[in-house]
């Protein structure tokens, strides 16, 4: 344990760096609260995405890495902002009439436009946790709702009447002139509507603690600040909840990061200590947009997993968090088998490069042995060429490959078969363009097909690998890629694949001399 903590305090993995960073914060003042508390945020206006998942997993990922420093006890809080105000209708929900007819009320008061859950908020709330549960994360879910309304949040909403003109010297700093005229920090929810306010205050009353306000109508209302009838502007409730919790770890997207002043000195004023932080950059979609909630562009987990394994999504989201990552259909086989790559080589890596590679972040520290004995791109395109309907089209051609595996003995590689026919059928296929070689490629494929009638090797897939290669180094292919590319377009209608001669060993060199012909004759 001594070897591993040591090399984790050296580390260069970004989960141990901000482990690191964490540890010197509790090491000048150790929590009174007697642990350790990491907080991830998500606003529940529309279904969640990804980037919500992505933001828990890494925040998993830095308390684990701490746990390998530190014996201090953690926790991690997923906080619901489930009391917002429902400013506008997500596109990709169902009954938008009635939705609208509800704007402005917190999501808990939002009648569910699916009809299963108790409003909206509890339902997407409740599509959250189970996306966190697939996923095995250990978490405390905080509904602000229960929050405000059960009194957690009761002393920090006195304290917030007591130093108003503090926090809104803050925000009115921020603010245009315009906005400044009209903004409080405060928002009443209307007793009669239900409706989140967004209207300034004539007094607040920090003895009283209550708020005083004209609604739309122009009535006057005076209301306690506890119990539920007021919240907090988004900017000061992330502060505010700071302080309140005692939060020491909080990550969020780039598009946080120039309110984070904001945020830190609303939390001291309020009495806490600003948490550490972490932001990483935002994901893309296909057309390089942010993923929205609102939008529903990008990818949602439930898509993610319907074509790979739930631990090629965790590689993904810990590969470079602070670069932005496009986030389509097209990086999953990628991230499937370089994780794949990672698991291979994790058992003879030493500490050090074990701490750095992503499969120790993903299963802490306890990574299960790879059965991937052919890379997900080859099952693509074996897919592809076989015709498969269903993975069992495909085992024939694994276990000439692989003898001793089977779908018993090899449960991860039985998946990604059954993962690469639904993904090559629903993205592949429809995408395939097959082209005519030109006279030179047309000899080469020639030559190959000849060499292959006259291979007497077996299957093995680097022997293959180097005919493969010799026949375009003898036709003069400069790059040598180039002759690759054109074996991909003209064979497999596609412009990359996997090693040309592990692929021959898959199908078989007899199969694979049929296909080529078969793509000469079409040409």
């Amino acid at each position: 344990m001594s070897d591993l903590r040591d090399a984790a305090m050296s580390s260069k993995a970004w989960p141990f760096e901000e482990a690191r960073k964490l540890l010197k914060r509790v090491e000048k003042r150790p929590p009174e609260k007697g642990y350790v508390l990491f907080e991830t945020g998500y606003g529940p206006s529309g279904l969640p995405h990804i980037g919500t998942f992505g933001e828990v997993l890494r925040t998993t990922m830095i308390r684990r890495a701490f746990e390998a420093i530190s014996d201090i006890p953690t926790r991690l809080i997923c906080f619901s902002d489930d009391m917002d105000g429902m400013r506008k209708v997500p596109s990709n929900v169902p009954n938008q009439e009635m939705l609208h007819k509800n704007l402005q009320r917190p999501l808990t008061s939002v009648p569910d436009p699916f009809g299963t859950h108790e409003s909206f908020g509890h339902h997407n709330n409740a599509m959250l946790r189970r996306f966190l549960d697939t996923f095995g994360f250990e978490y405390e879910f905080y509904s602000a709702t229960e929050f405000y309304k059960s009194g957690r949040f009761d002393a920090v909403l006195k304290r917030a009447t007591e130093r108003y003109d503090d926090i809104m010297a803050v925000m009115l700093k921020s603010l245009r002139e315009e906005r400044q005229q009209t903004y409080s920090i405060f928002l009443p929810i209307h007793p009669e509507t239900g409706r989140v306010l967004y209207v300034p205050m004539k007094h607040v009353d920090a003895q009283a603690h209550t708020v005083t306000f004209d609604d739309e109508e122009g009535r006057e209302w005076t209301l306690p600040i506890t119990g539920g009838n007021v919240k907090l502007q988004w900017k000061p409730d992330f502060g505010a909840r700071w302080a309140a919790l005692d939060v020491d770890f909080e990550m969020y997207g780039k598009d946080h990061s120039t309110n984070t002043p904001i945020y830190d000195r609303i939390c001291e004023i309020l009495g806490g200590k600003k948490p550490e932080h972490f932001t990483y950059e935002l994901f893309l979609d296909e057309n390089g947009e942010k993923i929205s909630k609102s939008k529903g562009n990008g990818l949602t987990i439930d898509e993610w997993l319907t074509y790979a394994a739930t631990e090629s999504l965790s590689y993904f989201m810990f590969q470079k968090p602070k670069t932005a990552k496009r986030l389509w259909w097209d990086v999953i086989p990628k991230a499937v088998d370089e994780y794949h790559q990672q698991l291979r080589a994790f058992p003879d890596q030493d500490t050090k490069a074990q701490l750095a590679n992503p499969v120790w972040h993903i299963h802490n520290g306890n990574p299960p042995k790879s059965d991937m004995v052919v890379p997900f791109a080859m099952l693509l395109n074996l897919a592809s060429v076989a015709g498969a309907d269903d993975k069992d089209g495909l085992w024939g051609f694994i276990k000439r490959y692989a003898p001793d595996a089977s779908p018993e003995t090899h449960p991860h590689l039985d998946e990604a078969a059954e993962f690469a026919v639904r993904y090559f059928r629903d993205f592949v296929a429809p995408t395939r363009q097959f082209r005519a070689p030109d006279e030179k490629e047309r000899a080469a494929m020639e030559d190959l097909v000849a060499r292959l009638k006259a291979w007497d090797g077996g299957l093995d897939a680097e022997e293959l690998q180097s005919l493969v290669f010799a026949v375009g180094k003898d036709h003069a292919f400069d790059p040598l890629r180039d002759w690759f590319k054109a074996l991909y377009e003209v064979i497999l209608g596609a412009s990359q694949g996997p090693r040309f001669g592990g692929f021959i060993a898959l199908y078989g060199v007899d199969e694979t001399v049929k296909l080529i012909e078969g793509a000469l004759a079409r040409g």
